[in-house]
């Protein structure tokens, strides 16, 4: 007898989440209190769903199911359970997606999740019935985002949650540990996000990624901060930092890759990320109701140290750079003002003229460092750059601007393999680069006119820094900006692990 499930949003009544694997159903089952079954609609009827949980848990299943209609983005049936289950959902998926859509139907996984009302204490078991064994990642890296990895509620209750993969006839497929390595570290990045600003400084986030990074063999770091910035000619990074009391810093790992022989990587890929552990907009201060979630403002530096270890950890063939580009954009006397002119370490002068347009100052240097001292072929970088972002592509897709045709389709195709979606905007020099003219200095920081494509405009200022390094036009770049969907409400997601981490792997 099913009734629609409360929305009981586990959120709100401060649930912090662990995440596991389980490698059969009677594994799953084991000691769980509460189940959650999710599978495309046309898998639910009663002729085709899998019989998975014994004949009453099983016969639940299939009489919630049957009067499900999952609309465009899913839904839940939820009752009381039984076989010693506390609460038996189920979720039903629509079959009908757009061409912009994931194929494994990731938002849809992760609205179910939301919507199903999970929160209660002791264990969850969650079945994913799956089209296709290569929808694993999209699938489970969808059930990781709806979940939250960080609470600070003093009444907080801890549940575990375990996932299982299984095709149309119930046979499981596996789930390998690259998509282990590679949700669980998204989930950290979503903790990272979620971390109080005044408790993630540029230090504190350095430490953190240092703690990370030191584990992994074949990782070799290096950390400028404070007055080596300047001395290194990073003037972008050091200049949105330096009012803050934590310094700024850039904190940068390299890893030589597993290829050798015929299978050596012909590629040196650098992901560098946006990490603005706070922004206030500087002296542009940012007015009520738009500071509040700017702790997030380095959701694009969590992605790639996410992506980065989850690289290193599966044994990625190519070589790899990362570059954290740290900083808190505080206000005091030291602040960097409109009207002042930094020389940027690709030799460029930009004049301020927006200190709340600071996100592009620090990539700026990132890559500049990545294509001038690393010589990285392909350079990649992650930023919540723009609230156009949002206008442009939405809460769901990142938008991606590149260099590079073959490099944006493969973008493309990550997001609709990994969950973490994205859309091409375009990459126009000759149509962007006049917006950043300024009378004093070779470029300004911000557009003119806010009207012209303000998210391809942001990513032609990063680009202009690299256009016209040593070797200039072999190297391929990808922009990425996440803003939307690194942070859509309230809650980090760890958006762009599983992008980025499948985007290189496919190169």
């Amino acid at each position: 007898m099913g009734c629609k499930a409360l929305a009981r949003d586990c959120i709100l009544q401060g649930i912090v989440t662990t995440l596991s694997f389980a490698s059969s159903i009677k594994a799953l089952l084991k000691g769980a209190h509460e189940l959650l079954l999710i599978a495309p609609v046309a898998s639910l009827s009663s002729k085709k769903t899998p019989r998975l949980f014994g004949r009453r848990v099983d016969a639940l299943c299939r009489d919630l199911a049957s009067d499900l209609d999952p609309g465009d983005r899913g839904a839940v049936s939820t009752s009381l359970g039984a076989e010693g289950l506390r609460w038996v959902h189920v979720g039903a998926l629509p079959d009908r997606l757009s061409r912009y859509n994931c194929p494994a139907r990731a938002d849809s996984i992760r609205n179910v999740v939301a919507q199903a009302g999970l929160g209660h204490k002791g264990k969850l078991a969650i079945v994913l019935v799956l089209d296709d064994p290569a929808h694993a990642l999209a699938a489970a890296n969808a059930v990781s985002r709806a979940l939250p990895a960080y609470t600070a509620k003093s009444n907080a209750s801890r549940q575990r949650v375990q996932v299982l993969a299984v095709d149309g006839s119930g046979a499981v497929i596996p789930i390998d540990k690259a998509t282990q390595h590679t949700v669980q570290l998204a989930r950290e990045a979503a903790e990272i996000v979620d971390t109080p600003p005044s408790e993630l400084h540029p230090a504190a986030f350095a430490a953190r990624a240092r703690a990370l990074l030191e584990a992994l063999p074949g990782v070799s770091l290096e950390e400028l901060a404070g007055q080596d910035l300047v001395t290194h000619g990073l003037n972008g990074i050091f200049n949105v930092g330096k009012a803050a009391s934590s310094a700024p810093r850039m904190l940068v790992a390299t890893y030589e890759g597993m290829g050798h022989g015929k299978d050596a990587a012909t590629e040196h890929v650098a992901l560098v990320g946006k990490g603005v552990t706070f922004d206030t907009g500087g002296l542009h201060v940012k007015a009520r109701g738009s500071m509040e979630g700017m702790k997030a403002d380095m959701g694009g530096a969590a992605a790639v140290l996410g992506a980065f270890t989850s690289l290193v950890r599966g044994g990625c063939h190519h070589r790899l750079s990362l570059l954290l580009c740290l900083a808190e954009n505080a206000i005091d006397a030291a602040s960097y003002k409109p009207d002042d002119i930094l020389h940027m370490h690709s030799g460029k002068t930009v004049e301020i003229n927006n200190t709340d347009a600071e996100g592009r100052l620090l990539l700026a240097d990132g890559v500049s460092w990545a294509a001038r001292e690393l010589e990285a072929t392909v350079v990649i970088d992650a930023a919540t750059l723009t609230g156009a972002q949002l206008v442009s592509t939405g809460l769901v897709h990142a938008a991606v601007v590149s260099n590079d045709e073959a490099l944006e389709r493969a973008a493309v195709e990550a997001g609709r393999h990994s969950g973490d979606l994205c859309h091409p905007l375009p990459f126009a020099p000759e149509l962007y680069r006049h917006e950043f003219s300024s009378p004093v200095a070779d470029m300004r920081n911000s557009v003119a006119n806010r009207n012209n494509a303000q998210c391809s405009c942001a990513a032609q200022f990063v680009y202009e820094h690299l256009a016209d390094a040593p070797k200039a036009r072999s190297r391929r770049w990808c922009h990425i900006d996440l803003a939307g969907p690194a942070f859509p409400k309230d809650r980090g997601t760890g958006f762009g692990v599983a992008l980025i981490a499948q985007l290189v792997r496919s190169l």
